[in-house]
């Protein structure tokens, strides 16, 4: 994938923390430690939505669809 060049700035001690990484051999540089650390964090991001939006779901409801069709089977299954 192509990659564009892009300035950031940073507070000083995220920066020893990133250079730690390097000097480290995490990371060979410090673009790569910042790149990982982006990606890192929008998989996060985007699960967290997931985990918003279920969170919306009302319980009741849910449960009363999967429910629906069971008819009289229902009775004889346990309670959860």
């Amino acid at each position: 994938m192509a990659k564009t060049k892009v300035a950031v700035t940073l507070d000083s001690q995220t920066l020893r923390r990133v250079d730690r990484l390097v000097r480290d051999a995490r990371y060979p540089n410090r673009s790569q430690a910042i790149e990982a650390a982006i990606a890192a964090q929008l998989e996060r991001l985007e699960h967290r939505r997931l985990a918003d939006e279920c969170a919306k779901l009302d319980p009741a409801a849910e449960r009363a669809m999967a429910e629906e069709g069971l008819g009289f089977d229902a009775a004889g299954w346990p309670e959860y």
